[in-house]
């Protein structure tokens, strides 16, 4: 629950509507009371920018936390540092995409089918449709249509899944490309490429090391109709072809060892209308990683770990005090075998990204969780770009499995093996990652 101060709050803590003060002055200050913008007048001085939340001290900021983020620190050694709030707009998404949703507010509606449209029942323009959503199908349905908030994306990726005693052992190097047909803000044509208007992204996952699996690819290619599902194409090394799988078989790990499946993407990773029974459970404060969670310091952008019983069980990490989480829950209707019963997702209110989930079994307990870090790739006098503005995306991510303490990180970092690299709004993308031939071409190399 939000803290009451002695100022007068209006709905779940404002005090003054967020978006309109957003859109209005760029910054989200003057929508929150000070106890929300300050962990030391939150914990009344017990906790202040700068420190590490530890064991020690998590006690004083447990309602802050979700459950699996407080377990790592309180019994699992995990150390968060405490960062300002972000309270500048522009810093919490790409650039581009945070000028498409100022400017095309108010102007997306759902069809009759559920999908997100214009008014004139057009695929959608760019930005967030609904960035002062209501629901949680509103929530969900505009990260669903945008996840990386680019028009294309290619992550070089470093995976490192963890047994439960803390020792490594798997470890992957992979690829993850992006790229919307619609609702584009950068590459030409935009807002759409006309041959493939009824689409809504096309999505493909190549590893590249250990060599036992490099070139297992996959390559998902999605209808803009949220009820169906996309068509899944896999190229296997072992086969030597492409096969194309059975597409609602969502909850089953890419590699062995990994705590993450293709559902769990980006917190939204099936089809919007594939889940269900969308409903807001609640609002509150959350400790989060949104910013200065790049290491632009290390060549390769990578983290330094600890905690765990072998000291590598998590990356170093970063929160802030969000001043608003909507709590926001899903169930999935299309999927009668799946392990997950429903998720529970935080939701950013000041840019609506996931910042945190959990996911329940069939008997309603706890079984995974991620959270993360997003954040501009600026550290002091280190950037990359993005055009004419600093990278915005994620850094790091932490997957962990509440029933068998097994661990996932994944961070994203400059180059794997194979002379993959991350880039973003590069229309090359299409054909040398997210084609059936790009697949198998990469699988065979």
């Amino acid at each position: 629950m939000l803290r009451r101060s002695g100022q007068a709050f209006l709905g779940g803590g404002l005090l003054a509507p967020l978006w309109s003060t957003m859109a209005d002055t760029g910054d989200v200050a003057k929508a929150y009371p000070d106890e929300l913008l300050s962990i030391e007048e939150y914990t009344k001085g017990k906790i202040k920018t700068g420190d590490d939340i530890t064991a020690d001290n998590v006690e004083h900021v447990k309602d802050l936390l979700e459950p699996a983020k407080y377990k790592h620190v309180a019994e699992m050694g995990r150390k968060l540092k405490v960062v300002p709030t972000t309270t500048d707009y522009m810093r919490l998404g790409p650039w581009e995409y945070q000028e498409a949703t100022l400017r095309n507010q108010g102007k997306a509606r759902f069809d009759d089918r559920g999908n997100v449209v214009t008014a004139d029942g057009e695929p959608w323009i760019g930005g967030n449709p609904f960035p002062n959503a209501t629901t949680a199908l509103e929530l969900f349905a505009g990260l669903t249509l945008s996840w990386g908030r680019h028009d294309a994306s290619v992550y070089a990726v470093k995976e490192r899944d963890l047994a439960h005693a803390g020792n490594i052992d798997y470890e992957y190097e992979a690829v993850w490309a992006e790229l919307a047909p619609v609702g584009r803000t950068v590459i030409e044509p935009k807002p759409y490429w006309p041959e493939h208007k009824d689409k809504l992204r096309f999505n493909s996952v190549i590893f590249t090391a250990p060599d036992n699996h490099s070139g297992t690819s996959y390559l998902n290619i999605w209808p803009y109709d949220q009820h169906q599902f996309p068509d899944l194409y896999g190229y296997l090394p072992e086969f030597r072809r492409i096969r194309q799988f059975p597409t609602n078989q969502r909850f089953e790990p890419l590699v062995p060892g990994s705590c993450l499946y293709l559902s769990d993407a980006w917190a939204a990773g099936d089809p919007l209308h594939t889940w269900g029974n969308y409903r807001i459970v609640g609002r509150q404060p959350l400790l989060a990683g949104v910013s200065q969670g790049w290491n632009g310091r290390h060549p390769n952008w990578e983290h330094g770990v600890h905690g765990g019983p072998e000291g590598q069980s998590f990356f170093d990490s970063v929160v802030e005090l969000v001043p608003e989480a909507i709590v926001a829950e899903a169930e999935p209707v299309e999927y009668e075998r799946a392990p997950v019963s429903k998720k529970r997702v935080w939701f950013d209110a000041r840019n609506q990204m996931p910042i945190a989930m959990v996911t329940y079994d069939r008997k309603g307990e706890p079984f995974r969780s991620f959270d993360g870090c997003y954040s501009l790739y600026e550290d002091g006098e280190h950037r990359f770009m993005d055009g004419k503005h600093p990278y915005w995306s994620w850094t790091y991510v932490h997957a962990y499995d509440f029933q068998t303490g097994r661990i996932t990180r994944l961070e994203q970092v400059r180059e794997i093996a194979g002379g993959h690299v991350t880039r973003v709004n590069d229309d090359s993308i299409y054909p040398e990652y997210l084609t059936r031939t790009a697949i198998g071409s990469l699988g065979q190399v």
